[in-house]
């Protein structure tokens, strides 16, 4: 099953944009016929196995101790997470990315959210493939989800990515102004850090419905600095759908890969059917 979202570009009425979210594995991306993209956006399982939710409340019942373990004790996010082949994924990437461009600035890119403990495993298969360079992003959150024994550690209030690209640097939009001619004038774009504020978005604009969603403001600002308006981005692990919901607000098409079929239901239903007008959802079942 797969479903689609096309609308109007509000710069260019021509031009259609298109956002897709498709209940299958990203392995079988070839029966769907998708663009390559500009830029690939993934949070990879993080292999927490049975310990998905060591670092929450919810192993307990009411978030008490005192009250004994809940359901969600001992199990994993999804049945999933252990299937998980990131040579596979590589492979995927390396295929759907664009091609190096001659030109300087137009490189495709990818953004692989992971544990702190796998950027090196990230980074080492990622040159397997071909992307043979790479640099870290942190994001810094205001609180920290590891409230077991808080009072007896330090706990953990960060997430990690890593960029990968291939030999040319990626395309980098850092807010400089242009000359007439188009070329960037140097001296008037931002420096941006590889650390990003991590700011939960409102629920009542974008619904929390995945345990380990990105929010949508966040992946805005990546969107941004890698990808100009009408090109591609594709989330293989699409999830809730939050990357397709960014790209879509930011005039990207935007192609996503959900096995799950109920998470793909509920992505569909609460996180894509409320994008702003003039986009107007068709559901095509195959």
């Amino acid at each position: 099953m797969r479903c689609s979202i096309v609308g109007a570009n509000v710069y260019n009425p021509e031009r259609k944009l298109k956002t897709e979210l498709i209940n299958d594995h990203f392995q079988n991306y070839k029966r769907y016929h998708i663009p390559k993209a500009q830029l690939v956006i993934a949070d990879i399982p993080y292999n927490l196995g049975n310990n998905a939710y060591a670092s929450s409340l919810e192993w307990y019942v009411d978030g008490d101790n005192k009250k004994g373990e809940s359901d969600k004790a001992n199990k994993a996010f999804f049945d999933t997470d252990n299937d998980f082949r990131i040579s596979e994924f590589m492979h995927f990437c390396s295929k759907m990315l664009i091609k190096e461009p001659k030109d300087k600035g137009k490189a495709p890119a990818m953004i692989v959210f992971c544990a702190f403990q796998q950027m090196q495993m990230v980074i080492d298969y990622g040159k397997k493939y071909g992307f043979n360079n790479s640099y870290p992003l942190v994001f810094i959150k205001p609180s920290s989800a590891q409230v077991l024994k808080a009072n007896m550690k330090i706990v953990g209030a960060t997430e990690y990515a890593v960029v990968l690209y291939r030999d040319k640097l990626p395309k980098f939009n850092n807010g400089a102004q242009k000359d007439a001619e188009g070329k960037t004038i140097r001296g008037t774009g931002k420096m941006i850090k590889n650390w990003f504020e991590w700011k939960q978005d409102d629920k009542k604009v974008y619904p929390k419905i995945h345990p380990t969603q990105k929010p949508v403001n966040l992946l805005k600002q990546l969107i941004e600095i890698f990808t100009d308006e009408g090109e591609v981005v594709i989330d293989p692990c699409a999830g809730s759908a939050s990357t397709l919901r960014a790209a879509a607000e930011l005039n990207r098409n935007s192609f996503g890969f959900e096995i799950k079929k109920d998470m793909y239901l509920k992505a569909n239903a609460e996180m894509l059917s409320n994008i702003p007008a003039p986009m107007v959802q068709e559901c095509l079942t195959i």
